[in-house]
């Protein structure tokens, strides 16, 4: 069924958070976030395909020399540069063959200017997602259909050798998801406690701030809790978010974690000597069983290095770490698995058909060491909807991944920065990920720790209802100036 783009159009819609958002090197507090509309010819005839992402500055590049302009013209040229690249990739024969051409020619674009291959793909997955939302969409069919079908083309072996001959269906579950475990996201910055909220720096817009708010708000079980990479302060900070998830829930309840490493580490003895010290405190020992694994510890500079490869090796009660940032090419996960790694994480921003490979490569490594400990982890870019959020659901909710980061519906006050049209209409096509606020305004459905996503998975490639948006602000005339503070 040849494929091909004719088009694409991006807008951008600029957000501010409810309350700042550090991750990293960064606190975030206002983001441009993009929307493409691409025109796509399936099997000759015209079909739009949507996709939306933030544009942050440092995650893609986490360069301390840049300024946020710079971090942001610098998304926005690896974007522009895949517009381009997707018009000028002929008619292939599948949605996978058709990404597949334009990843190449993405990457012989970015080695050109020496650009980093996670930066250069997140202009390539953009375009790759609404060209799946297109051919879903022309097809009336499902992604979880499409993907088990094997409509979509996906040809594991050209990916990793090991796959050769493998479907995605003889991996992933029968069904996909029904139901998502939403694991909160306890930012360096976030106030634990309703008390300890400066005056001047609480929110009121009937959303929780603290993470105690958070917990009795939304019934939260699953969590993940960013670290410092200073020994004195993550102790502090643990032992203060334990008392809030145990106070709350119980010390026995069935609560879980993981630790975001924030790529603080420039080596593994100083991550090592970090791990030893809070496993061997009495005061973290309970909590720190609840650990489900470690994200990116070390930078990416020297995360799959050599070194670390053989440090890994010879560690040989190290905890489940996996990659994040780290993944910026096809074979990064093999890479990392063959570091000692367990694994690596899912976001669409990476790419759809990596992450559907990494979950052939993970199915195997589970098949070939039975016990083993394998993650193939759904994390978040502070997905918000009406687009990025679910589509990055419907994948999440395809590959099998029980329980996701979420954050999108702590840091921004739900959909309340778009239309209210439009916020009615998320409302009424998915009522199950979405509620009414009582204020108003349209924000997530987090209860008892979990979100419904029947209406995610039902639909094309996760939205089931129209959204336009040529309402926002043509890319063309929109500068970072206007992305002034609220």
């Amino acid at each position: 069924m040849p494929i091909r783009v004719l088009d694409t159009d991006l807008y951008v819609l600029n957000m501010h958070t409810r309350m700042p958002f550090r991750y990293g090197i960064t606190t975030l507090t206002a983001v441009p976030h993009l929307f493409v509309r691409a025109t796509v010819e399936v099997d000759g005839k015209r079909h739009a395909g949507l996709s939306a992402d933030h544009l942050p500055p440092k995650w893609f590049t986490k360069n301390p020399d840049t300024s946020p302009r710079e971090d942001i013209a610098g998304l926005l040229e690896v974007i522009t540069a895949a517009r381009d690249v997707a018009r000028a990739t002929p008619k292939q024969e599948t949605v996978f063959a058709y990404w597949r051409r334009m990843y190449e020619a993405m990457s012989a674009w970015g080695g050109g200017w020496a650009k980093p291959p996670l930066l250069v793909h997140f202009g390539t997955s953009l375009v790759e997602r609404a060209v799946i939302d297109a051919f879903c969409r022309a097809e009336g069919t499902t992604f979880a259909q499409a993907l088990r079908k094997n409509w979509l083309g996906v040809d594991l072996g050209a990916l990793h050798r090991e796959l050769d001959g493998v479907a995605p269906g003889a991996f992933l579950p029968t069904e996909p998801l029904r139901s998502l475990v939403s694991r909160h996201t306890v930012g360096l910055t976030d106030p634990l406690t309703d008390a300890t909220i400066p005056a001047g720096e609480r929110v009121d817009d009937g959303l929780p701030q603290s993470l105690e708010a958070c917990v009795r708000t939304y019934g939260l079980t699953h969590f993940k809790i960013k670290l410092w990479g200073d020994a004195a302060r993550d102790h502090d900070r643990l032992r203060g978010v334990a008392d809030v998830i145990e106070r709350h829930l119980g010390p026995e309840a069935p609560y879980a974690f993981t630790l975001d490493g924030n790529e603080n580490f420039k080596a593994i003895d100083p991550f090592r000597k970090l791990w030893d010290s809070l496993t061997t405190e009495p005061s973290l020992r309970r909590f720190m069983s609840r650990l489900l694994f470690v994200e990116q510890p070390l930078h990416r500079d020297v995360a799959l290095g050599d070194e670390v490869k053989k440090e890994f090796l010879a560690w040989a009660q190290r905890p489940p770490v996996i990659i994040d940032e780290s993944d910026g090419e096809i074979g990064s996960a093999a890479r990392a698995l063959a570091c000692g790694y367990a694994g690596t994480s899912h976001k669409n921003c990476k790419g759809v058909f990596k992450s559907v490979a990494n979950a052939g490569l993970i199915a195997r490594r589970r098949q070939q060491t039975p016990g083993g400990r394998f993650v193939l982890s759904g994390e978040d870019l502070s997905n918000i909807g009406p687009v990025s959020l679910l589509q990055d659901t419907a994948v999440v909710a395809s590959l099998g991944i029980e329980h996701a980061e979420r954050n999108g519906h702590h840091y921004f006050k739900g959909l309340s920065a778009l239309p209210a049209d439009i916020q009615s209409a998320a409302l009424a096509a998915h009522g199950d990920v979405y509620r009414r606020h009582e204020r108003g305004f349209v924000t997530s459905r987090v209860e008892r720790g979990r979100t419904d996503v029947a209406t995610v998975v039902d639909s094309p490639f996760g939205i089931d209802f129209n959204f336009d948006p040529s309402r926002f602000t043509p890319l063309d005339q929109w500068s970072y100036e206007t992305l002034a503070p609220a």
